[in-house]
């Protein structure tokens, strides 16, 4: 099993049925490498927990790691700023 990877303003996806998804905003990463446990504030109920994801669990890149990846600096979770 391979362990996820996330980046702060990415969406952590655990399965919970068979087709339906929890779906969290990634808030904080523990460790540089982008390894778990992650603070996740969930869009169902608004809670925030420290998650350990398990098998199953899928991470989609957020805005702020696209942007990242295309040369934006990260102000804040969520927040970019691009030199305009």
């Amino acid at each position: 099993m391979s362990t996820v990877r996330a980046h702060v303003g990415d969406r952590l996806l655990l399965a919970r049925h068979e087709q339906a998804y929890r779906v969290g905003v990634v808030l904080a990463v523990s460790h540089a490498d982008g390894s778990p446990p992650y603070r996740v504030r969930w869009l169902d109920d608004g809670r925030e927990t420290l998650v350990f994801p398990g098998e199953g669990a899928r991470i989609e890149p957020g805005q702020s790691s696209v942007r990242r990846s295309a040369g934006a600096s990260v102000v804040g979770a969520g927040t970019t700023r691009t030199g305009r």
